[in-house]
Formats: C-alpha cells, structure tokens, sequence
C-alpha cells in the first residue's frame, strides 16, 4: 500500500474516531477510551518490543508509575492533572533509564524474564507506601463526562504513532534495527547499542506513564494491583504482534481488532469469552505470524496462497 494511501486513510479515520462523542452511545464512548489507551501501549511497547527486538514485560511499570504520578499529586497535594501527569512521566522515564542501565544488557528470555518480576515488586513496594495508600489505594476527584478522556486518549494515541513512524524513518530506527536484527554486528558498525535501547525504553515509558494518568484520573480510583497488573502487558504484547510488531500501524489495527473481538464475545458467550478469544490469538499466530499489517499487504497479491505460504514458511 502507498505511503499516500495510508497517510489518507490514518487521517479519514482520526477524523472518524474524533466524531464518536458527538454521535454515540456512552457504551461506545468508554469502550473508545479503553481501546484507544490499549492501542497506545501496544503502540509504546512497539518501540522496544518491536523495533529494538526486547520483550519487555516490565512496560505496565510504566503505566502505573503514570497513574500513581497523578492519583498522589492530585489526592495527597491538591495539585492539577497535569502536574501530575508530568510528576508520572518524570518517574517512568527515570526508573526506565536507572533500570535499563543493568536489565538491557541481558538479551532474549533473559530479558523477558528479569522484566517479567518487575510489576510484582513495584506492587510490593507501593501498597507499603502511607502517600500511595497501600494496599487501599487513591480515590481521585471525579471528572464528569468521557469526552475529554476521549478526546486526550485519542491525541495521545495520534501522537504515539507518530512518533513511531519518525523512528522507522530516521537515524535512531535504523539503529534500533539494527539491534533487533544483529546487536553484535550493529555495534560493529559504531551503534551505541546501549545508547540507543536505553533511549528506546525511556521513550516507551513516557507514553505508557501518560496513558496510565489518563485511565486512572478516568476512573478515579488507582490500587497497587490494577496498576500494576502484568496481564496488562501481556495485553499489549498479544495486540502489537497480533497486529504486526515493527510496523507503524499495525499495533493499532491488533488493538482495535482484538479490543473488538474480545468485546463482542464478552457480551455474546461471557463464560467462553477467554477461551474464544484465546483461540483467535492461536489461529492468527499460525495463519498469520507476522500479524494483521502484513496480511493487509500480501492478501492482495497473494489471496489464500497467503495462509498457505505462512504455513509452510514457518513449519507449523
């Protein structure tokens, strides 16, 4: 697909989503916020996930240092939303840099699973902190109407995939895969690979710690175990490679469509919903392993063959 086409569609549906206030349902309105916020984590962790090649599992860090950043300032200091929001980002990307420093230099499911225990101790942490409320947790002052919390998750994520389609054009991208592809070879070539993935995961972290302010002030409460929760970030993985990790918009697509799905089989089969949805993520990994984004681009040229190819490809 042309660079002109996307372009064209990526604004038609901005403009789409930016009208959903005016015309829908309070439903709809809050099922937009939660997908638009799921689209930008996927959309963040893309950036170390998918671009640098690190499976971060650590990226709900992020998310609820960005609600605890609000909920304490707003709660326990009576300051405005956006100090708060700024205090939650400062935090995210401070802790991302302090520990990608010694985490970013494992590789592979060392990687994986050195992140992977960061969401149970910053739970640990938290809920023995008097100013965070322990294990009670905030209740923030409440905001009413969706729009606003619609109209910033949207602009959020706008400003996301922007940023990602910078880094897949620029200098700092190109570094990122080389990471992803050969780090010793790329280090060869005089990429600061350390530099780089550490700015990768601080760059990531803003976004999550913004989208982590904007739910919890939505919902007006925030505990250690909804902050924190590390199935939230299995979420935005399963959507960024549903939808096609290291592509601009791909992670949005996985979002928007498994947001959908898994929607539409809570309301229609609740008991199953998690089994259903779990079998869709399967038959996409088989039929589709390099996600939605590529399918939209090869299914043209290549119909059914796609499937076939894919199977046979990686021996399924």
């Amino acid at each position: 697909m042309k660079v002109g086409l996307k372009l064209a569609l990526a604004v038609v549906g901005i403009g789409v989503l930016a009208t959903v206030p005016s015309w829908g349902s309070a439903v709809l309105v809050q099922f937009g916020i939660n997908a638009l916020i799921l689209a930008t984590l996927a959309q963040s962790w893309n950036i170390i996930g998918g671009y640098t090649g690190y499976p971060s599992f650590g990226n709900s860090v992020f998310y609820g240092l960005g609600g605890y950043g609000v909920a304490i300032a707003m709660v326990q200091f009576q300051l405005p939303f956006e100090v708060g929001l700024t205090i939650g980002v400062a935090l995210a990307v401070i802790f991302a840099v302090l520990l990608g420093l010694p985490v970013l230099r494992l590789r592979g499911h060392y990687f994986a699973i050195a992140t992977l225990g960061l969401a149970e101790v910053m739970t640990a942490i938290v809920s023995n902190l008097e100013i965070a409320g322990r294990n009670v947790g905030l209740i923030l002052p409440l905001l009413k109407g969706d729009t606003p919390f619609f109209e910033l998750a949207l602009a959020l994520l706008v400003v996301t995939t922007l940023t990602v389609a910078w880094i897949s054009r620029s200098r700092f991208g190109f570094g990122l895969i080389a990471i992803r592809e050969n780090e010793g070879a790329a280090a060869v070539m005089g990429v600061n690979t350390t530099l780089y993935k550490i700015l990768a995961f601080a760059l990531c972290s803003v976004f999550a710690a913004i989208a982590g302010g904007i739910h919890a002030y939505w919902i007006t409460y925030l505990d250690p175990g909804s902050a924190f929760d590390v199935t939230l970030n299995v979420k935005m993985i399963i959507m960024a490679v549903f939808g096609g990790a290291g592509t601009i918009f791909g992670p949005v697509l996985g979002a928007f469509v498994l947001s959908g799905i898994s929607e539409i089989l809570a309301i229609k089969v609740t008991s199953l919903a998690s089994i259903f949805f779990g079998l869709v993520i399967v038959a996409a990994i088989v039929f589709m392993p390099r996600g939605f984004a590529d399918l939209v681009q090869r299914f043209r040229h290549l119909g059914w063959r796609y499937f076939q190819e894919n199977i046979r490809t990686y021996r399924v």
